[in-house]
């Protein structure tokens, strides 16, 4: 499981990368972002192309993004958390998609803070299709869940004048298919606390500004696969703390 994520983790790393420029990512051949050799099939190898190469172009010699094997890294685990805790089941099959959406924004928003449209529309969908496989107790839940993270958004946009963006907002609607309206507020919470903890150390670090903008989409994303996951054993933790 681990190796499948980073198979597609490095596939998602190409969406996220030219998705958001109109390149498309089907038909057109992997290359050397540097001298545009295309690449051959050894070279594209989860993780151990990049080591063999010691992180160089085999061709001009270039220093190629750590990002790489990092992503390919970290969708393994992904993957392989989720079949840990869920096992090949439905639920495994909606962490999957999860995973595959936070990938694929992570790597757009970083790049170019920006989540495009296409991406968002394909995984609504994905996610209306799933829970209409699998739906939700009760089935309108998904639907609660969507009109929360849209509508929360949407105000927060209005009342902060532009303080988050609109991707933002379609992104947690999207999410909020799958997860439904409890989670989708967790993920909502979480995604504050886990942007705010990072955009804080890096102010700290003087890798940002205070007035450079941060990317809050892989904070969502983030959130959103821990509250998919963990979500409920997170809520009944709370209660149990403080109202019991």
């Amino acid at each position: 499981m681990f190796i499948t994520g980073t198979i597609l983790g490095s596939f998602f790393n190409v969406v996220g990368l030219r998705l958001p420029k109109n390149i498309p990512f089907t038909t057109s051949r992997s290359a050397c972002p540097h001298c545009s050799t295309p690449l051959q099939a050894r070279d594209l190898i989860p993780l151990f192309s990049y080591l063999i190469a010691k992180g160089k172009c085999r061709h001009c010699q270039h220093s190629i993004s750590v990002t790489y094997p990092l992503v390919e890294l970290i969708t393994g685990f992904l993957f392989l958390v989720a079949y840990l805790y869920l096992g090949l089941s439905w639920e495994f099959a909606g962490a999957s998609l999860l995973i595959s959406l936070a990938v694929i924004v992570t790597v757009s928003d970083f790049h170019y803070m920006l989540i495009p449209n296409k991406l968002l529309l394909f995984f609504a969908a994905t996610f209306v299709i799933y829970r209409t496989i699998s739906p939700l107790q009760p089935w309108y839940d998904s639907i609660f869940g969507a009109l929360a993270g849209f509508v929360i958004i949407f105000l927060i946009i209005l009342v902060s004048r532009g303080g988050m963006g609109a991707g933002d907002m379609k992104l947690l609607g999207t999410l909020g298919i799958l997860l439904g309206f409890k989670l989708t507020l967790l993920t909502l919470f979480l995604a504050t606390l886990i942007g705010t903890v990072v955009s804080l150390t890096l102010l700290a670090f003087k890798v940002i500004g205070r007035k450079d903008p941060f990317p809050f989409g892989p904070s969502i994303v983030l959130a959103a696969v821990i509250s998919y996951l963990y979500g409920f054993d997170l809520l009944r933790f709370y209660y149990d703390t403080f109202f019991l």
